[in-house]
């Protein structure tokens, strides 16, 4: 019975106090928005306002119309807003996966600077020792991971990075510290401390124990 365009019309009316106004700012014609308020009067039984008056007076009925206004157009307003911005892309929810926390020194800068392009798009990350990244991808609960582990899944785009530098650190006395190359072969009979980065835990390898790899520098 009642449309949006008769709460809008009702709230411009009462905003320009004149019906020649409203008709120029809703782009109608005065006929046009004499008809439409005649045939919303028809629909309620009942006038809305009081004719001949400057600036307009509205009769009870009408302010009850205009209080309905004051609640739905500011809604409809706003979901408006929030659908355009969805088919837009400019909101949402992006989940994401870190398996190697070595990625934060450049991550957080890099979503800092993604936030102020996209300020209504909320991240979430997902982590944790029991949590499997790459088949919650497959599966649609997360949208994005940053993973060094290449697994062959069809469902499943890989997009590089960068390219992951290994160092070696040593004790600056150390032999091999002046070697700009260090080759696999230079490393035979060393203890080598190494840290997995995915399971988050120190490990030693290799053959026999020197006591200066381990060495702290001087």
């Amino acid at each position: 019975m009642i449309e949006v365009k008769h709460l809008r019309t009702l709230a411009v009316l009462r905003d320009t106090g004149s019906l020649t106004a409203t008709a120029t700012q809703l782009c109608l014609t005065q006929s046009a928005l004499s008809h439409q308020l005649k045939d919303l009067e028809q629909r309620i039984g009942s006038p809305l306002f009081l004719r001949k008056t400057r600036p307009v007076r509205f009769t009870a009925e009408g302010n009850v119309l205009l209080s309905l206004a004051d609640d739905v157009l500011p809604r409809l307003a706003k979901t408006e807003a929030e659908l355009s911005a969805l088919k837009e892309d400019a909101q949402g929810r992006l989940h994401m996966a870190i398996e190697c926390h070595s990625c934060f020194q450049w991550l957080m800068p890099a979503l800092k600077e993604y936030k102020l392009s996209w300020p209504l798009v909320t991240l979430d990350f997902s982590s944790g020792f029991g949590f499997e990244p790459l088949p919650a991808l497959a599966g649609g609960e997360l949208d994005l991971v940053i993973t060094s582990d290449i697994l062959p899944r069809s469902e499943v785009h890989y997009e590089a990075l960068f390219d992951f530098e290994m160092r070696l650190v040593l004790a600056d006395t150390h032999p091999l510290a002046s070697k700009k190359v260090i080759s696999p072969e230079d490393l035979a009979g060393e203890t080598l401390l190494t840290y997995q980065f995915k399971n988050r835990e120190w490990t030693s390898s290799n053959i026999s124990f020197n006591p200066q790899i381990l060495s702290p520098p001087t």
